[in-house]
């Protein structure tokens, strides 16, 4: 049996991190949810502007370190939560700091109904790894916690990711 790491970053609703409990508790698989040196602080929008600067100026914030080495797992289940059309920050950051040479990544971030190019971004920076089963969940355009994605959606999605066990 392959070994299974699911790391997620989640800021505001927790949207993806619902996700990433959802196939925690299907596969058994180690979690963690990554977290920034310095956490994003004030209103939302302050909060949105501060994610758009970073986004744009491709600033990858500083993450505090895992419990988890990647190069211990087979399967990395990495998910985000869209920020202006591409992966969280923190995310790239994550990705950035590992090598991905002979992994298979699950990549799948939630949106607001503008998915991006979060998947293609996610894809180019874990050079050398083979993907599975990504995807994209929906949760209503205000921001909030309503899935739009029918659970059903999600449940078969657990269960593919699962099979690569």
């Amino acid at each position: 049996m392959k070994k299974m790491l699911i790391v997620y970053y989640s800021w505001s609703n927790g949207n993806t991190k619902r996700i990433a409990e959802q196939l925690q508790t299907a596969t058994g698989a180690d979690i963690v949810r990554i977290e920034t040196v310095q956490p994003y602080q004030g209103t939302h929008n302050a909060v949105v502007r501060q994610g758009q600067d970073e986004v744009n100026t491709g600033y990858e914030p500083p993450i505090r370190p895992t419990p988890y080495d990647v190069q211990d797992y087979d399967i990395i289940a990495v998910g985000t939560p869209t920020w202006w059309y591409t992966m969280a920050p923190a995310v790239k950051t994550f990705l950035h700091s590992n090598s991905w040479h002979g992994k298979t990544v699950v990549p799948f971030m939630t949106n607001g109904g503008w998915p991006g190019t979060v998947l293609r971004d996610m894809r180019a920076v874990c050079r050398g790894a083979s993907f599975a089963q990504e995807r994209e969940f929906r949760f209503d355009s205000t921001g909030g916690p309503q899935l739009v994605t029918p659970q059903s959606a999600i449940d078969t999605w657990v269960d593919e990711v699962r099979a690569l066990l």
